[in-house]
């Protein structure tokens, strides 16, 4: 059975499966769990298994295998979004209430930056009502259909970057703490003043607070450039269809 059969079909519990109590639901629950003590890594299909007393083919009575439980463990993981329409004004707080929700999204699930932005044929329906959220705040605005969706991964991407960096040689990413930010600043600025003959833009950029986690507030700010950019393009498509015969 596909990830996409056990998101939009049906999820009973199988005739023939093996204990009470068992569920598709109750699985993926546990699953998520796991992952968020433990990583991503900690879970598969025997991990699981043991934390119900159960055998591992008890599981395959459910789900076919572990990527298929990590699809669901992503969308069951996601949630609901936002309720945009219940936020006043018009597309940018509606879309500043969204990225926030993302932000604490991800920071409560933290394994899902080990995955992959795009997965074909796994996106479930949180996800895609997440994606709903975010493009119907767009409503009015002239935008394309393209232009939309392109904001909305523009938004998407700015929010995971703030909290993953590659953390070992092996790549995994891990979500980055306001102290490790810090110290890695620190780290920088003093290879900077070390070697100042090399790096005198960084240098001057020093002197006004670059590197300082008291001065700026980098998320924030990020957020804030990509919807002024936003809004840009807006204004353009306004323009645009003031002046369409």
């Amino acid at each position: 059975m596909t990830s996409a059969a056990l998101f939009w079909g049906d999820k009973e519990r199988p005739s023939r499966g093996p204990k009470p109590g068992l569920s598709i639901e109750r699985i993926v629950e546990v699953a998520v769990e796991v992952a968020d003590a433990e990583g991503l890594s900690a879970v598969s299909m025997q991990r699981i298994a043991s934390e119900f007393g159960f055998t591992t083919m008890s599981l395959y009575r459910y789900l076919p295998g572990k990527a298929q439980l990590i699809d669901l463990m992503t969308d069951t993981a996601f949630g609901t979004p936002p309720v945009l329409a219940e936020v006043p004004g018009g597309w940018r707080p509606k879309l500043e209430e969204w990225a926030r929700q993302l932000w604490r999204t991800y920071h409560r699930h933290p394994w899902l930056f080990e995955l992959p932005v795009a997965r074909p044929g796994a996106v479930g329906p949180n996800e895609l009502s997440w994606l709903e959220a975010a493009v119907s705040a767009f409503s009015g605005t002239n935008l394309s259909g393209a232009e939309q969706l392109d904001s909305v991964f523009a938004l998407s991407g700015l929010i995971r970057s703030w909290t993953y960096r590659p953390a070992s040689v092996a790549q995994e990413q891990k979500p980055i703490t306001a102290e490790m930010a810090e110290q890695w600043g620190s780290a920088v600025g003093e290879l900077i003043k070390e070697h100042a003959e090399s790096y005198p833009a960084l240098l001057a950029a020093m002197s006004s607070g670059a590197f300082d986690p008291e001065a700026g507030d980098g998320e924030e700010f990020g957020l804030r450039c990509v919807l002024d950019g936003i809004g840009v393009l807006i204004g353009e498509r306004a323009a645009d269809a003031s002046v369409t015969p």
